[in-house]
């Protein structure tokens, strides 16, 4: 019989990692929602102990979801293992994934402890978390870079202390495939009690080997990969889960094992994540990004014309693409609207949350003829995002003409009061954004900013992505409206109300 591979999905924890990508606690819900429906094994939430907010969001995802087992990161620590346990509190099955590095480098510069001293705290940490949960998971940080005899001996002694997966981390993405393969394959041979607990793999992406090396894994035991949607992850960024997902579910003929995922909800669980964090897509993106499966070539549009297998290894329907699509328009009914919704994975918290959907659903069909998926999660994603917005925009005129230097006239209102000016500058958003800042002054330097379009025509939405920076700290907001420079003020207005947050968050990995 095939053997189940158990997915990991980290994107709200490891995921949130990347610079700017920060959710709120009902978008991480959303997503955990989404990854349920796509039937991911485990979900890890967050980092309990990192802050107020995060700990929020892991209890809440403990408690909206059924189907996926939660997980919370926690470090070698007392206090983390404890707020881990609390938050997951409500799910209906948890896991605690405790870690502490193994590598030289980490061990001396970093924790400053003897490997005996990091072999105590790993038991005495596993043993604690054992306490909370039946489920414990650990992770010698920096694996990849740790001598092997080490690691033999802290495994060894973390599965007789409870822990029931182990993960083998490429924390730097220093591995090369055959290399981290044969890892995996000799850590199973070497210790005595490997039987005893699932080896996993989480692979980081900095040579871009996180996919090839998860594979490798698989293929010399790993029967647990860590991953996240569109690879999402700090610097480059982690394996892609549709396309550890996708390789073996296409090559049975080489692997082992298959997972339990749908894989029909990939695509749209990839736009959610792109939406919420604006990390956009690139379009040459394997499986998920807009040419995976399209055909420029002559040669390649006639052989699949003839026979699809004769240039695409996969169907774009079994992933997601153009599948149980419905197009709305502005005769469609809220029973239409709502049901739409929930197919697509999405369940407003309130009824006024539903209403301002409608309302601005209604007022997009009345620009644009038929509205599409794409359009629905970004209009969501809009309407979400102004919830209890400091800073919102009441109404804008710019003026742009030829020869002429642009002018944007704003008012916004800041904290229930309107506020007006008139600035220039040398576009229309430029005027937008110095019109902003001018009535804000966050004294914000922005990053970033993109344009792309959400669906096909001359009538499509543009979504607007800004990343802003304040003190080391990055942010990233997305807007989408038919009107390009409507689009670009929203985007802009919804990071600076992310930016004008208070949020202190601990990162995992000091």
């Amino acid at each position: 019989m095939t053997e189940q591979l158990i997915i990991f999905d980290t994107t709200l924890r490891d995921g949130e990692q990347s610079p700017g990508a920060s959710m709120t606690k009902d978008e991480k819900v959303r997503i955990a929602k989404a990854l349920e429906r796509m039937r991911v094994d485990v979900i890890e939430a967050g980092f309990a102990i990192a802050s107020k907010g995060d700990f929020e969001a892991v209890e809440a995802v403990a408690k909206a979801v059924k189907d996926s087992r939660i997980c919370s990161l926690s470090r070698a620590l007392d206090a983390d293992i404890d707020r881990a346990g609390e938050a997951l509190r409500p799910a209906n099955a948890s896991r605690i994934h405790t870690f502490i590095a193994t590598s030289p480098i980490h061990m001396k510069m970093k924790l400053r402890m003897e490997p005996d001293q990091v072999i105590e705290n790993a038991v005495r940490a596993v043993k604690r978390a054992r306490q909370h949960t039946d489920d414990v998971e650990f992770s010698p940080e920096d694996a990849g870079r740790s001598d092997t005899d080490f690691l033999c001996r802290i495994l060894e002694a973390v599965i007789d202390a409870g822990a029931t997966t182990l993960n083998i981390p490429d924390t730097v993405g220093y591995n090369l495939p055959n290399q981290f393969g044969s890892l995996i394959g000799t850590l199973r041979e070497r210790i005595p009690n490997a039987d005893k607990a699932v080896f996993s793999v989480h692979c980081h992406n900095d040579l871009g080997l996180a996919v090839a090396n998860s594979l490798s894994a698989v293929m010399n035991g790993a029967r647990q990969v860590e991953c996240t949607i569109n690879g999402l992850g700090e610097r480059a960024g982690n394996a892609a889960l549709e396309e550890v997902v996708m390789a073996v579910r296409t090559r049975q003929d080489m692997f082992p094992c298959d997972t339990n995922i749908d894989t029909q909800h990939i695509v749209a669980a990839s736009r959610l994540v792109s939406g919420v964090t604006g990390f956009l897509v690139q379009p040459n993106k394997a499986i998920v990004g807009a040419n995976a499966f399209a055909h420029e070539s002559g040669i390649h549009q006639d052989g699949v014309l003839k026979n699809r297998e004769t240039y695409e290894i996969m169907r774009a329907e079994d992933v997601g693409w153009n599948t149980n699509r419905m197009v709305l328009g502005k005769h469609s009914g809220r029973n239409a609207f709502r049901s739409r919704l929930l197919e697509l994975g999405i369940e407003l918290d309130s009824e006024a949350e539903l209403n301002a959907a409608f309302t601005r659903f209604k007022e997009l069909a009345d620009k644009k003829h038929e509205i599409y998926d794409e359009d629905l999660q970004a209009l969501v994603s809009d309407v979400v995002a102004a919830t209890d917005e400091r800073i919102s925009l009441v109404s804008m005129k710019v003026c742009s003409e030829t020869g002429e230097t642009p002018e944007a006239s704003i008012t916004l209102s800041v904290d229930g009061h309107e506020r007006h000016t008139q600035t220039s500058g040398s576009g229309p958003v430029d005027a937008a954004f110095k019109a902003i800042e001018s009535i804000v002054q966050s004294h914000t330097e922005l990053q970033l900013y993109s344009v792309s379009n959400i669906t096909t025509g001359t009538d499509a939405q543009g979504e607007v992505n800004v990343r802003l920076e304040k003190g080391g700290r990055i942010v990233s907001g997305q807007g989408a409206d038919t009107d390009i420079v409507i689009a670009s003020a929203k985007a802009y207005l919804n990071a600076l109300n992310k930016i004008l947050e208070p949020a202190e968050r601990a990162h995992p990995q000091v």
